[in-house]
């Protein structure tokens, strides 16, 4: 994988959160750390994106003709025990 460079600016109280962070041996070294905010910052908003999803297509559907117990008993059957 290629990589950019990208010089940023932080606030003391930021850097020395970071630094904190690499002493607790969470991480080697400021980059890394980072890298790990963006991936965990991608993955929420392909959650988030998946979830806008999934409401559009529950709107879209329509509305059910099932009772809201039918529809409480179809949930209870999909929860894994």
């Amino acid at each position: 994988m290629s990589t950019v460079r990208k010089t940023i600016t932080v606030t003391k109280q930021q850097g020395a959160w970071i630094k904190s962070r690499i002493k607790d041996g969470d991480f080697t070294n400021d980059s890394e750390y980072l890298r790990d905010l963006i991936r965990r910052d991608q993955e929420r908003a392909q959650k988030i994106a998946n979830m806008q999803r999934l409401i559009t297509e529950g709107i879209e559907s329509g509305i059910s003709d099932k009772t809201p117990e039918q529809i409480m008993e179809e949930a209870r059957g999909l929860v894994v025990k």
